[in-house]
């Protein structure tokens, strides 16, 4: 009896191994194949999508592509909100209102939200679930419920360059200049001049760059060893394994 027992143990587990494999073999066709790219834009008729740029899959909310344009090598993670108007199905006019420049990165779960214009330069790199939008509620008449009154809308302008960590707001009427650096759960508002590091809600500017003193404050954190010429992704993978062992 235990050795059948054993066998019967033996089999579940071959199936179950067997079972998961597909699983993940099917998951990872079906992202493939649902991924948008120029090739193969699916259902998506965006104003412009660059050469490289590929939106992984399962795509989040994504309406008025017409008027939404998308830079070269672009990459857009998945469940990622990219909206152009307030609802689907209005005409915008002849101008585009969302627009990525080339190489920008959406994590995870972002959410760009374009009522009005919404800029993002080039090499801007967005962490897992940024929110950024140019539309926000109003709240003018106490007596109306928030949600039915008119919005306010703002453009919003985000230099090339920049990196905005997980979780950051960029909201209505922001203007951030090249390469800032917006921490983690930051929510920012207004004007950021170029190399600034902003934190907190609402934001303010921790770290800026002096072209004669450098980092003001200075860095705590030792500068990073550039890395040598030649040195390839394999053999920087095993010397992190190295390090680990």
């Amino acid at each position: 009896m235990p050795k059948n027992r054993d066998t019967v143990s033996a089999l579940t587990a071959w199936r179950r191994r067997a079972l998961s494999g597909a699983v993940h073999r099917c998951w990872r066709w079906v992202r493939e194949t649902g991924a948008v790219t120029p090739a193969h834009p699916g259902g998506l008729r965006f104003g412009r999508i660059g050469e490289g740029t590929r939106l992984a899959f399962p795509q989040g909310t994504v309406f008025g592509e017409g008027w939404i344009e998308l830079g070269d090598h672009c990459i857009i993670g998945e469940q990622v909100t990219l909206t152009a108007g307030l609802m689907p199905d209005l005409d915008l006019g002849a101008e585009p209102i969302l627009t990525l420049g080339d190489g920008v990165v959406l994590g995870r779960g972002s959410h760009v939200v374009a009522d009005t214009t919404v800029t993002i330069g080039s090499d801007t790199y967005c962490g897992p679930y940024v929110y950024i939008t140019s539309t926000n509620h109003s709240y003018d008449d106490p007596q109306q419920p928030v949600g039915r009154q008119w919005p306010r809308m703002e453009p919003v302008a985000i230099g090339p360059g920049c990196w905005i960590g997980t979780g950051a707001v960029i909201l209505p009427g922001a203007r951030l200049g090249r390469n800032v650096v917006v921490a983690a759960g930051a929510v920012v508002r207004g004007e950021v001049p170029d190399h600034a590091v902003v934190a907190g809600a609402p934001a303010r500017v921790v770290r800026s760059w002096d072209p004669e003193k450098g980092w003001q404050p200075p860095l705590r954190t030792p500068a990073p060893v550039p890395i040598p010429e030649g040195v390839t992704p394999e053999q920087l993978l095993a010397l992190a394994e190295l390090d680990e062992s």
